[in-house]
């Protein structure tokens, strides 16, 4: 049943929008305590602190993998590679995204980073053969 993508992909989304409200509070926060002013942003956000770039960065890493993610979501409900297998892929994906979020807006180490962004992209490859496997 297509259901059980559809969950984690909403889930997907509902992260985005977390994402973006930590990005609005902390450029917030950096004008209401006078770290930077609005005229020094308009057209770059390199003067913005360390938080608020960092929450920018992981706004911006959620329209590049999860990209892939949603079409292969699409994909597999189109060719009903819907199983428990691709739902629990699609889930390990979501969790990855979140936990790289924490990771990276948080203590943001690297390599710790890199490997949690390595699981999801692992994730993502097994769903395509999924839908591959199907497709075929």
């Amino acid at each position: 049943m297509a259901l059980k993508l559809v969950y984690p992909a909403l889930a997907m989304i509902f992260w985005i929008f977390v994402v973006g409200v930590i990005l609005c509070v902390r450029r917030k926060n950096a004008f209401t305590s006078g770290e930077v002013r609005p005229d020094e942003v308009s057209v770059s956000t390199e003067r913005y602190p360390v938080p608020a770039r960092l929450a920018s960065a992981n706004f911006s890493n959620q329209f590049e993998l999860p990209v892939v993610f949603f079409a292969l979501i699409m994909l597999a409900i189109q060719v009903a590679a819907t199983s428990y297998v691709m739902a629990a892929l699609a889930w390990i994906f979501v969790a990855s995204r979140v936990v790289h979020t924490l990771i990276h807006i948080g203590p943001n180490q690297l390599p710790l980073r890199g490997a949690v962004y390595g699981v999801g992209a692992i994730a993502l490859l097994c769903m395509w053969a999924g839908v591959l496997v199907a497709v075929l």
